[in-house]
């Protein structure tokens, strides 16, 4: 993917001329090496895409990031998960710049996810910033501007339904929807497998130079990628498929079946993209559940 594999934190990066990454220092096996903050801008007003965990090192760093007469003028949270959303508050107390969102943590549930959520279907604990509302929100097609440069919005639901990206020169700032070094966890009612599909279908009819994610480093063969992540969650799929071809099981003794090399501190996130499968899979009549489509409920093949 020609990705850099050294990734400093609280380091200023010019990844192209009007882009600028400031890595988070929260590394964690769910973050990769930190949350990547990014600058689009050269010189005056400046956007902040993800200020990241509120961190007093990182914040120095965001800030410290400013040169000359440049001013963070807006703010943008492509979802309000609390490893890219924590910092808002302060930073945008400090500068006086609206935050920009497509919504709260609960916003653009498709119908599905909204009556899964009605019917008691709840997350599993991903970090979820209930508290975090924008003072504009932003639709899909919506431009922000910094001097000459423009980022368009781009709706991209599935790792959450209210998650955004961003087009910036031909480059893809992608949030979590898309890494390099991971697939995204999606995890309902939060997730959406069906709508993450879509999402990146949709991000495969344009062409991009560089995509920049949430974590990791940058991926410069993006429609790969794209390819990528596409095809692992079909063969996913098939692994479900094949397992309850053998037996029916809950999520978590599917997620026991089929991730046979990850690590048992993962099977928690590991069995909520389980999930996310067998709501699709449910959705299209491919499997049953013996009751509502939650993270204890049997499903099986009809």
């Amino acid at each position: 993917m020609g990705s850099r594999q050294i990734m400093k934190t609280g380091v200023v990066e010019q990844l192209t001329p009007v882009i600028r990454r400031i890595i988070a220092p929260n590394p964690s096996p769910m973050t990769g090496t930190g949350t990547n903050s990014y600058l689009l801008g050269r010189g005056g007003d400046l956007i902040l895409v993800d200020p990241g965990p509120l961190i007093e090192d990182h914040f120095a760093a965001l800030i410290g990031a400013l040169t000359g007469a440049e001013r963070i003028s807006s703010i943008v949270v492509t979802h309000a998960h609390l490893d890219h959303s924590a910092a808002v508050p302060r930073l945008a107390q400090m500068t006086g710049a609206p935050v920009h969102a497509f919504g709260g943590a609960t916003a653009g549930r498709s119908p599905v996810m909204e009556r899964l959520a009605t019917e008691g279907l709840t997350g599993g604990g991903e970090g979820l910033d209930l508290a975090f509302q924008p003072d504009r929100f932003v639709k899909d097609g919506d431009r922000l501007v910094a001097g000459d440069v423009q980022a368009e919005v781009i709706h991209t639901p599935g790792h959450l339904g209210g998650h955004i990206s961003l087009a910036v020169e031909g480059a893809l700032l992608s949030g979590d929807h898309a890494m390099g070094w991971a697939s995204s966890l999606i995890s309902p009612p939060d997730g959406d497998m069906c709508a993450y599909m879509d999402s990146l279908d949709m991000l495969l009819t344009r062409t991009w130079h560089l995509m920049l994610p949430g974590h990791g480093p940058e991926v410069r063969h993006v429609a790969e990628r794209l390819r990528a992540l596409i095809m692992h969650r079909q063969s996913r799929e098939a692994d479900i498929l094949a397992a309850l071809g053998h037996a029916p099981g809950t999520p978590h003794a599917l997620a026991t079946r089929i991730y046979h090399d990850t690590p048992a501190a993962l099977l928690p996130a590991a069995s909520r993209n389980v999930l996310a499968h067998l709501i699709d899979l449910a959705e299209r009549h491919l499997v049953l559940s013996e009751s509502n489509c939650g993270p204890n409920a049997v499903f099986s093949i009809p």
